[in-house]
């Protein structure tokens, strides 16, 4: 029978009696398949499988379909809300909503990678998955603009930043060779959610109403987080202190390459994924029907994005590899928005940047991870990284409405935007690369 991995606590005990200068000098030393072994003898080398390393990697898929899953279903609330439950509000400040979530998810990464480090793992479990709940519920009972933006944009954006960075980082530490397939199975959880909540929202609102279809959501998310809280399990031991930036990273090129390409990368790749539901309404004159069951496509055919990409960048390319021509293809795509006139079209344009921006969003962390030498660093490095794209995440879609309105309700001057964000974002992760390679024989 396989011996599962020891937990926080047991190692915590195992080192007690060290001191900080020992403690100091446990380092990673990247080989040629992208494995790293901490160098004292009694911190266990990552087991890179077996079944308690892949549960990991299952209880991250629950966490990303109850957190970025919920996120990428906002097209759907952004059409309700426009039509229903904020007719006046325009679709610049209903899209505030969504961006909130999404800064504060990324925003205090910083923190919640920090306190990761240190040994707070269950903590900040509990203390997000109860943010989800109460959000959710509160936005239940919402009936004002500013109600859903503090209960659906701060309280939820809040529980998400505590579960996203943690999560993640704690899952890449169990793993090498398979690290971008396995951050892959976690980072599909948000393509299946964003199928799930969807679909819930379309066969659920028209029989109970909105306030009893998210008490339903808050029921599905408190089942799912629950089992996450009481499963996933941190491997690497805390540190005994911290901050909140590791200024040594601050020195790494590479690093701070990888940081500016994905703060770029932020302000385009969301765009469709908050919009699309609304341009099919507004500009196809699509029903809200059709709208959700265009925003389902975008998102389902994320499940491909995240998996297929992950296994290339683990068994030939590399995963910065993969992450530019993603991101390339991103842009290039979203340009070609602009000659979309038709039903038909708009499902198939869906369809191709569906699968090529959830290979952005889900290869990010195994890039970053791949350079980052020191693994008891990897919630600080990538905390950094979130804090510093949640800029763009708050202002990409505002920014994109903005141009909308300011066009008459079309849509050109925000896909030029988007695109253009995606191209340079894609021009610093170039940038990484070239520098990475000048110090690493092995592919990143």
């Amino acid at each position: 029978m396989e011996k599962i991995p020891p937990t926080r606590e047991n190692l915590v005990m195992e080192h007690k009696d060290r001191n900080d200068d020992e403690e100091d000098s446990s380092s990673v030393d990247n080989s040629s398949d992208n494995s790293f072994k901490i160098s004292d003898s009694k911190f266990e080398s990552p087991p890179d499988g077996g079944w308690f390393a892949w549960l990991q990697a299952g209880l991250c898929f629950l966490v990303m379909l109850n957190t970025w899953g919920l996120i990428n279903t906002f097209g759907v609330f952004q059409n309700y809300y426009h039509h229903t439950l904020l007719p006046d509000n325009d679709p610049s400040s209903i899209s505030w909503i969504g961006s909130l979530q999404v800064f504060l998810l990324f925003f205090i990464g910083a923190f919640s990678g920090n306190l990761l480090d240190m040994g707070f793992f269950r903590t900040l479990l509990l203390s997000g998955s109860i943010l989800i709940v109460l959000g959710l519920l509160m936005t239940s009972f919402a009936t004002s603009y500013w109600q859903f933006l503090f209960s659906q944009g701060v309280c939820i954006g809040l529980g998400n930043g505590l579960l996203f960075c943690p999560s993640l980082s704690v899952v890449s530490t169990y793993f090498t060779s398979k690290r971008s397939i396995a951050i892959g199975i976690g980072a599909s959880g948000s393509a299946i959610g964003g199928i799930i909540y969807p679909a819930l929202f379309s066969n659920l609102l028209p029989v109970i109403g909105f306030s009893w279809t998210i008490r339903v959501a808050a029921l599905i998310e408190f089942i799912c987080l629950a089992m996450c809280s009481i499963g996933l399990r941190s491997r690497v031991p805390p540190k005994k202190s911290g901050g909140l930036i590791d200024f040594e990273s601050l020195k790494d090129t590479s690093y701070v390459l990888f940081a500016w390409g994905m703060f770029f990368n932020l302000w385009g790749v969301y765009f469709a994924a908050h919009y699309i539901a609304l341009y099919s309404t507004t500009i196809l004159n699509l029903s809200s029907k059709e709208a959700m069951s265009l925003l389902m496509v975008l998102n389902g055919v994320g499940l491909i994005g995240r998996i297929v990409p992950n296994i290339l960048a683990d068994l030939y390319v590399g995963s910065l590899n993969v992450l530019i021509i993603a991101s390339v293809s991103s842009g290039i795509i979203i340009f070609s928005w602009i000659s979309v006139f038709n039903q038909n079209g708009l499902y198939i344009w869906a369809a191709f940047y569906g699968i090529v921006s959830a290979a952005v969003q889900s290869l990010y962390p195994a890039a970053l991870s791949n350079i980052t030498k020191d693994m008891s660093k990897s919630g600080t490095r990538m905390g950094m990284v979130l804090t510093f794209i949640s800029i763009t995440a708050l202002t990409g879609a505002p920014i994109a409405g903005e141009f909308i309105e300011r066009q008459g309700g079309k849509y050109m001057y925000a896909q030029i935007f988007s695109g253009l964000s995606l191209i340079v974002g894609s021009g610093f992760l170039i940038g990484s690369r070239m520098v990475e390679c000048k110090k690493l024989e092995f592919k990143i």
